[in-house]
């Protein structure tokens, strides 16, 4: 199986920043990708950033494109999350997710992820 562990959520002001932390363990996943999607109360999940384990290629909402860097530590099956300038409307709970056998067409679909974290809730305080 597959465990996925988040941590770095918290409060933080508007404009500060903050780095989430997804660390992968379990059997290995062939032709991965992990990334990071959130969740407000009453929306649906939705996408983040999403990089691509073996080449490191990223993928990244419109909404957080510029601010957001998502990066992988390949020796410590790790990925964060480095979120700057952050906006109240960047508020929610953040799900570390991973899949395999990645298809690029479908890399930032949610539905396409079968393994999750926990959550780690960020709030950015207006």
């Amino acid at each position: 199986q597959v465990q996925l562990r988040e941590s770095g959520g918290g409060l933080v002001e508007t404009g500060g920043s903050l780095r989430l932390s997804c660390e992968r363990s379990g059997r290995t996943l062939d032709n991965s990708a992990m990334g990071w999607f959130r969740q407000t109360p009453g929306k649906e999940r939705e996408f983040v950033a999403v990089i691509r384990w073996s080449s490191g290629s990223t993928y990244y909402s419109d909404s957080v494109k510029g601010r957001f860097t998502i990066s992988r530590d390949k020796s410590k099956r790790t990925i964060y999350l480095q979120m700057d300038s952050l906006k109240p409307e960047d508020t929610a709970v953040y799900y570390c997710g991973a899949r395999e056998r990645v298809i690029t067409s479908t890399i930032t679909t949610l539905e396409t992820y079968n393994y999750w974290g926990q959550g780690t809730q960020v709030t950015v305080a207006s």
